[in-house]
């Protein structure tokens, strides 16, 4: 692996590099976890005055030293409070190259010089530190390199002007979810030829090619969710940004204390989309679109009762009484078309106060047990239908508002609830669907669901 040799060029200057085509090298390798030290007596246990007088200095000055021996080259680690034997090997290495002696600890000149040669190597690509809401994770970006920001179905994504690198985050919650099938299914994606994977009980490793591009994924598991990030370049560029998936390899924290994607302030009043299930009257929608509503709506139909709710599945059985001219849309067993068509009723804002239902041709994407729905759709677009190519329904839309605590973005995270979820959830409220199949008879069975809150 090499780390920069020279100050980083600068990235309007890369342009010319892009047309030539180098021999793929392997993707950068994650840094080292360190090696637990054998068991010892309590009584044998002697203490270390190097260690020791590192654990006398402030944790935020701890993780610095090892972030920027990390840009000076000579860190391979993961950031850490605990300033282990790994980290003392790294100062005395920097000392070393700097004719000093080595020592392990580093006087002031010395983390005066050492933060002085790992700064303008920051500043080169824009390196700073920041907490993803959406995902939920904190990781180190390199700002200069991907100025743009955009959301995606649970994560984020930072690019280039023209592509050259991509950073995008990823949250996977949905029951079911386990580190080993994000694993799997990281090695599955398209046109991705892994060169290296590591997978721990915590944590996994993917990096390879994807297509022409170097590919480098890092995900970690905990409490049913997989969180994580992936790093996508030009190899043209990897002298440049090698270095930098190092460093975000290392400063990398998928659970950070301290820090959890909360859910922005809710909309006063809020529109959704609800799909008949029943001539009786009853309308399935997700938890979203029912959360904490004071007073549920459903327009054209007046007001409705909330029946049930299940948090496992984020659905939600809404129920409205006399007599009604329903249309219901069947619920059958799973659909595996990837292509998908969506049918419902968007936010009034998003057609001028209207209130026609539409469609929006999307594709699923499988992430691990989930389904993500892209690209995200309208708002209003929450429990809409999702249609089969043969009209039989895929599931619902579970949109969810997008969390914001750094890049700015107006897309939500949207997944699928399949049929065959919606099916048992009837099934444990004694109710069947008993409409029939096709694209009419979606937008004849949908309803906007109006929610009011306090």
């Amino acid at each position: 692996m090499r780390y920069f040799g020279a100050v980083l060029l600068s990235f309007a200057l890369m342009a010319p590099a892009l047309a030539q085509t180098p021999k793929p090298s392997p993707a950068p390798k994650p840094p080292a976890a360190p090696k637990p030290a054998a068991a010892k007596p309590a009584a044998a246990a002697t203490p270390n005055p190097i260690t020791e007088s590192y654990a006398a200095i402030p944790e935020a000055e701890r993780i610095a030293i090892q972030s920027n021996l990390i840009w000076t080259g000579d860190y391979n680690g993961t950031l850490s409070a605990d300033f282990g034997d790994r980290a003392v090997a790294a100062v005395k290495a920097f000392q070393k190259k700097r004719g000093g002696k080595e020592t392990g600890v580093l006087n002031p000149q010395e983390r005066a010089a050492l933060s002085a040669a790992a700064k303008p190597k920051q500043e080169a690509v824009g390196w700073r530190m920041l907490n993803d809401g959406v995902s939920g994770i904190r990781l180190g970006l390199p700002a200069k390199l991907v100025p743009q920001a955009t959301g995606i179905a649970g994560g984020s994504r930072w690019t280039s002007a023209r592509g050259e690198v991509q950073i995008e985050t990823f949250r996977i919650a949905a029951p079911g979810t386990t580190l080993q099938a994000s694993f799997e299914a990281q090695q599955k994606v398209a046109e991705r030829k892994v060169s290296y994977k590591l997978v721990r009980p915590d944590f996994f490793i993917v990096s390879g090619l994807q297509g022409l591009k170097k590919v480098y994924v890092r995900g970690a598991f905990k409490d049913g969710e997989v969180r994580g990030f992936t790093v996508l370049y030009d190899q043209a560029l990897e002298g440049t940004v090698d270095p930098v998936v190092i460093a975000m390899s290392s400063a990398f924290a998928a659970f950070p204390t301290g820090f959890a994607a909360a859910p922005p302030p809710r909309r006063k009043v809020e529109y959704g989309t609800g799909i008949v299930i029943g001539a009786g009257g009853h309308i399935v929608t997700t938890r979203e679109v029912t959360d904490a509503c004071q007073v549920i709506t459903l327009a054209g139909l007046g007001p409705a009762e909330l029946v049930a709710e299940d948090k496992t599945t984020h659905l939600a059985l809404l129920r409205v009484y006399g007599s009604r001219d329903l249309t219901p849309l069947a619920v059958g067993d799973a659909v595996g078309d990837a292509e998908v068509t969506l049918v419902g009723i968007a936010d009034p804002q998003s057609q001028g106060g209207g209130t026609a239902v539409s469609t929006a041709a999307a594709r699923l994407i499988s992430q691990g047990a989930a389904r993500q729905v892209e690209p995200a759709p309208v708002p209003g677009f929450a429990g809409a239908a999702a249609l089969a190519r043969d009209g039989r329904l895929a599931g619902l839309v579970d949109l969810r508002p997008q969390v914001i605590a750094g890049p700015p973005s107006g897309a939500a995270q949207s997944a699928l609830i399949p049929a065959e979820t919606i099916a048992a959830f009837l099934r444990a409220h004694q109710l069947a669907a008993s409409g029939a199949s096709g694209m009419e008879k979606a937008k004849a069975a949908a309803v906007r669901v109006i929610c009011v809150r306090k």
